[in-house]
């Protein structure tokens, strides 16, 4: 994607070869900076503190922390620990521990003397192929905004949390068929939900939208049921941290919510995600664990005061206690389809087992 006309990814190497550049997306959209992480550690709090996030990125950075990691000590038992301090920062997205996963298997062969090099370029392969199973996905949920299209009105979308390129490698999953419809000229209208409690949709999704052009309202996230009662919704595209093997879809809290509303007013609810966000060792959704964060981000917003200075303020009373569910669980009958990088198929384990056949049958 395009920053001020400078082509970037979500995450890259710096010039030295082995320190691994993000883009800090606590400071979005008042400010666009990048962080270094020099060791497998600052990866891990880059992923637990949200400085980076989206399933799909969050994957990719573990797979970094582990490159990080072979240069800091690539023993079996320094692999092992690095992974497990990896796999503990965010329970719900499951790319993470598929990530891991997949660099451990590719380094188990290997003698440690030669295992940092090799990692760098497993993890480097594991950000191409994101990148190619985005745009992958792109296309295919493009077909789906044409359909609704008519050849005159806009195509209004509705789309919860930030799944753009910022929680991807490049491209995003639920934005892929909005930037490529839009680039195709389909004029396309997107409905932002700002997201609370941390406000990823008003604060990154907004962000990702105006800078590539596309037209997009910001709106409270209790406000898309009655867009869809009156008719100005026409699909509703949300990305996923987890799909359990039956199609059911756990993504950003709220996101149930506007699929019971979906539901209720015919409007195509739709899910885009890679095969790399598939548990297919879970049989349902219910299996999934719901990651519970720090309260403050209920109780607390931040915001850019007249000055220009970011601040964070209090919105409940003090003293006062909140519950932080960062996620929710979506059943598989709310889902019109899943869009993937192999195309779009019902939210079923026949659904998703006739698009990935071999992992369907290797977790069987």
């Amino acid at each position: 994607m395009q920053i001020d006309g400078v082509p970037y990814r979500t995450i890259w190497l710096a010039e030295d070869g082995h320190t691994v550049e993000v883009i800090d997306q606590t400071a979005l959209p008042h400010a666009f900076r990048t962080l270094a992480l020099a060791t497998s550690d600052e990866a891990a709090r880059a992923i637990s503190t949200m400085v980076v996030r989206g399933a799909p990125l969050i994957g990719a950075t573990a797979a970094y922390g582990m490159a990080l990691a072979a240069r800091e000590d690539a023993s079996d038992e320094g692999l092992a620990a690095a992974a497990a301090r990896l796999v503990a920062t965010r329970p719900t997205a499951v790319n993470l521990r598929w990530a891991v996963e997949a660099m451990q298997r590719d380094l188990a062969p290997i003698a440690p003397a030669g295992r940092a090099e090799a990692a760098y370029a497993a993890a480097a392969r594991i950000c191409d192929e994101d990148v190619a199973a985005c745009e992958a996905i792109g296309r295919h949920g493009e077909a789906l905004i044409r359909k609704a299209w008519d050849g005159r009105r806009t195509v209004n979308v509705l789309t919860h949390c930030n799944a753009g390129w910022l929680a991807t490698v490049d491209w995003g999953t639920a934005l892929a068929p909005i930037y490529r419809a839009h680039d195709a000229g389909v004029p396309v209208h997107v409905w932002v939900d700002e997201t609370r409690p941390r406000n990823q949709g008003a604060a990154l999704t907004a962000w990702e939208l105006q800078r590539h052009g596309v037209p997009y309202t910001v709106i409270a996230d209790n406000a898309g049921g009655h867009l869809m009662q009156h008719g100005r919704v026409d699909l509703c595209i949300v990305g996923s941290d987890r799909c359990a093997a039956n199609g059911d879809v756990c993504n950003k809290i709220g996101t149930y919510l506007k699929a019971l509303a979906a539901h209720d007013n015919a409007v195509p609810f739709y899910a885009a995600l890679p095969a790399s966000t598939i548990d297919w060792r879970l049989a349902s959704g219910r299996a999934i664990p719901i990651e519970e964060r720090d309260e403050a981000e209920v109780t607390h917003i931040t915001g850019l005061a007249p000055s220009g200075e970011a601040v964070t303020v209090r919105l409940t009373p003090e003293g006062g206690r909140a519950a932080n569910f960062a996620f929710d669980v979506t059943p598989a009958r709310l889902v019109t389809a899943i869009i993937t990088e192999r195309g779009v198929c019902a939210a079923s384990r026949e659904g998703l087992a006739g698009l990935f056949p071999e992992a369907a049958a290797a977790e069987a």
